[in-house]
């Protein structure tokens, strides 16, 4: 008998009021929710509002970037983040005023809503829109949005007013791949395009990976592989993205298939040596293990060496054993990352700013370049947002409505010592 069929009618009570405490909090938890969507759709109508008054696409362009920017900074979150979910409260907002509403009142969850929106995203019509909304909320009541998400999928198709063809040819524009970091020196790959293309691709891993176990099974060498499906199915996966060529897509010269991965690691020499220390990092990005950053330290045919104070951790100076372009290696090393408040873009992958414009006598300097992604690059350079440097790389970012926010360079990761107690 297992321990549920034990409880007393105390027992059931308690677990009674807590459902029903927990279905009063979640109920109020949507209404925020759809408040704060809200909020975010005006905040997207306002910016809109100020573009028309400019020049064009462009202009509206920064312009809702400015204004992202200055709720992402004082909600210190990423302002592309804030951009998009501005955006799609807009669309559910305008588009969807009933599943808005009905979030607000606490009858589905944000899950349900986005799962109504993304079915019914091209459904032009207004009144077939308001009817495809009513028929998938009375479903979306009662059950989970996984559930909701078949429905919903099978009724907007009555009311679309064009084909899965033509559908999905606007959908294919937004394929792409990017990464998301994890703890313990673990991060995920995202690819999203044709679903087609993403299944038969992920059959061919899965063919492969059980060709290995089965060579296995007949070759001696091979039967003690520990691997399961799904890990042989990771390692043929990146053993093919990081060696393999672009057969469908490299030119007469091989050029893309000349093309290797670069990935920027800083390891305390002390932790390459084996001692114990800080760990390695990906730099500005995750950390990784100590195996992985010995193997590359290994095979790398240069190295940038980075003296820091032995105190503080400050950065002193950049050398490298064959230097090319001094100064950019220390200021990306002191950077690591764009030094917009909240965004976390490699430096290596952004641009070296004048903070001062050096049209207007501003110096090649480290006290007057800052790592800036070119979003944010244009956006200090278009915009009403500012920035002045205060020494040690300390940079102070002013809005248009006038707040402040200070973003400092990050801790690099090195060996400090400190004095004794006594």
């Amino acid at each position: 008998m297992n321990g549920i069929s034990t409880a007393t009618s105390e027992d059931i009570a308690n677990l009674d009021a807590i459902v029903s405490s927990l279905q009063a909090v979640e109920k109020t938890l949507q209404g925020m929710l759809a408040a704060r969507d809200g909020l975010l759709a005006l905040a997207n109508r306002l910016a809109m509002s100020i573009a028309e008054q400019g020049d064009g696409i462009e202009d509206s362009d920064l312009t809702l970037r400015t204004v992202a920017a200055e709720l992402a900074t004082a909600l210190r979150v990423s302002d592309r983040t804030v951009q998009r979910r501005m955006v799609a409260a807009e669309v559910m907002v305008e588009r969807f005023p009933q599943v808005w509403h009905a979030q607000g009142a606490g009858l589905i969850t944000a899950g349900h809503a986005r799962v109504i929106v993304d079915a019914g995203a091209h459904i032009d019509d207004g009144d077939a829109r308001a009817a495809y909304a009513v028929r998938v909320l009375g479903f979306a009541q009662h059950e989970s949005p996984s559930r909701v998400r078949v429905i919903a999928e099978r009724i907007a198709q009555q009311y679309q007013s064009r084909t899965l063809d033509e559908r999905h040819e606007d959908a294919r524009a937004h394929r792409g791949v990017w990464v998301t970091d994890g703890p313990d020196a673990m991060s995920e790959l995202h690819v999203y395009g044709p679903s087609v293309l993403i299944h038969g691709a992920q059959d061919r891993l899965t063919q492969m990976a059980k060709a290995i176990a089965e060579r296995g099974e007949d070759e001696p060498t091979q039967a003690d592989d520990p691997r399961t499906l799904a890990q042989r199915r990771f390692d043929l996966a990146m053993d093919l993205l990081l060696t393999g060529a672009p057969a469908g897509h490299d030119t007469a010269d091989r050029l893309l298939g000349s093309i290797s991965a670069h990935v920027a690691v800083t390891v305390p020499v002390t932790t390459l040596m084996g001692a114990d220390g800080p760990a390695a990092e990906l730099s500005g990005r995750a950390p990784m293990d100590l195996a992985s950053a010995q193997v590359l330290a290994g095979a790398a045919s240069g190295w940038d060496r980075v003296l820091t104070h032995p105190v503080n951790g400050g950065v002193l100076c950049v050398d490298r054993y064959r230097p090319p372009e001094s100064l950019r290696r220390r200021l990306r090393s002191r950077d690591e990352r764009c030094r917009f408040p909240g965004c976390g873009m490699p430096a290596r992958d952004s641009d070296l700013d004048h903070t001062r414009d050096a049209a207007f006598g501003g110096e090649t300097s480290e006290d007057n370049l800052a790592a800036l992604c070119r979003r944010h690059h244009v956006l200090k350079h278009q915009t009403p947002w500012h920035v002045v440097q205060h020494g040690d790389g300390l940079l102070e970012w002013t809005s248009p409505t006038g707040r402040t926010y200070v973003d400092r360079p990050p801790p690099p990761n090195t060996v400090t010592f400190i004095e004794p107690p006594f």
